[in-house]
């Protein structure tokens, strides 16, 4: 059994552990709301741009839009959203997991797959594979503008219109409430046909100047909408999984101080029986 001083050194190092797992459950607890809030005012354009790029593609044009037109899958690209800090628990490592699924089933396909990373989990994590990571971008911080994330879109959306990839997928973590953050993974491009429920029309709308610039515009607001939302969601996650995470650690470290008191009670009660006992048998001899 351990002496006396080393058991109090363990319980001042998991105290003061607890004081660390506290103060970032709190500071996390302090933010999810703001989290919420704006990843909530978010959700109404990005709904609406559904609803609007739905009708685009339904319409009976003469111009179709090369978002909108299904091809031969040659290569895919994935526009992968991760927090910039750990202490989340499973939160990105659950989302790496599932997408590395998907990128093997790929390659099994003889389908090569490109990567863009949003925060740094993701930027180390494919780093280390063998997956070409085209951009990255990280430190985007808990009110992240959608200015941050224009350079990395703007290169998978380069990537689509050269033909260099075939189908553009959406990666992040989907806040479902305090408990529960669920990996989702989207097809961007092009646009799933059942990604709408607007049934298919034979009109069109007037385009001015013209339905390729106005499309084109559009698609790629499009394209930005549901990237900044899928961040908002992803930082809203992000810190109701540490919060989870951290009252989870602090309450294993109490009951951990509880345990190494128990022993350091148990271990000083032996060494004063010893030390009677020799008195005793000290005491006899004389």
């Amino acid at each position: 059994m351990a002496g006396g001083r080393e058991i109090k050194t363990k319980i001042k190092s998991v105290q003061n552990t607890r004081k660390v797992t506290r103060a970032l459950e709190m500071v996390s607890a302090s933010k999810i709301r703001k989290a919420q809030e704006r990843m909530k005012a978010s959700r109404p354009y990005a709904n609406a741009m559904r609803q609007l790029v739905g009708h685009l593609a339904q319409a009976s044009s003469e111009f179709q839009h090369p978002y909108l037109l299904e091809r031969e899958v040659k290569r895919v690209g994935y526009i992968v959203c991760s927090s910039d800090r750990g202490l989340a628990g499973g939160l990105n490592n659950n989302m790496f997991r599932k997408l590395l699924t998907e990128i093997r089933a790929w390659h099994d396909k003889g389908v090569e797959v490109d990567v863009v990373t949003i925060g740094q989990k993701a930027t180390v994590f494919f780093r280390r594979l063998k997956v070409d990571m085209l951009a990255s971008v990280t430190h985007i911080g808990d009110t992240p503008e959608v200015e941050q994330l224009i350079g990395i879109i703007k290169v998978m959306l380069d990537g689509y219109n050269d033909g260099r990839v075939d189908r553009v997928f959406l990666a992040y973590n989907q806040f479902v409430n305090t408990m529960t953050q669920k990996a989702s993974f989207d097809q961007l491009l092009p646009l799933p046909a059942g990604d709408t429920k607007v049934v298919k029309h034979d009109w069109d709308y007037i385009y001015e100047p013209d339905a390729e610039s106005v499309l084109g515009h559009v698609l790629t607001r499009y394209v930005e909408s549901l990237v900044y939302q899928a961040v908002m969601e992803n930082v809203a996650s992000e810190h109701a999984a540490r919060m989870v995470a951290m009252k989870a650690a602090s309450d294993n470290a109490t009951k951990l101080i509880d345990t190494l008191k128990l022993v350091y009670n148990k271990a000083r009660q032996a060494a004063i029986t010893q030390e009677i006992s020799e008195i005793v048998g000290g005491a006899a001899a004389v």
